[in-house]
């Protein structure tokens, strides 16, 4: 491959990821949204995160299956407590990375 199509390839691909992130900014940042839609906005981060990370924390091996006894779930529900408690973002990975060294030393 010459190196002018390596960098229209290149433009082309910084152009397709660019443009889905600069339509709603552009758009979207002059207008007032109403208060329901930001507060719904606000969760997405939230959702994606907690589905991407719920069934590798529950399941394990091949064929996939549910095992609530592996230390990261045991450490997931009590650092799970302490971020809807405190809900900040420091203090649950602090927590969270002190339960899990607790649960994997003691319960493994």
């Amino acid at each position: 491959m010459t190196s002018g199509k390596f960098g229209l390839i290149i433009l082309g691909m910084g152009l397709v990821t660019y443009i889905p992130r600069w339509f709603p900014l552009f758009f979207l940042s002059r207008r007032s949204l109403p208060q329901w839609l930001v507060q719904w906005l606000d969760l997405i981060p939230a959702a994606i995160l907690g589905a991407l990370l719920l069934p590798e924390l529950i399941t394990t091996g091949q064929p996939r299956h549910i095992d609530w006894l592996r230390p990261e779930c045991i450490a997931a529900i009590p650092t799970f407590i302490i971020a809807i408690l405190t809900r900040s973002l420091g203090w649950t990975v602090i927590a969270g990375m002190v339960i899990y060294g607790l649960v994997e030393k003691w319960l493994v």
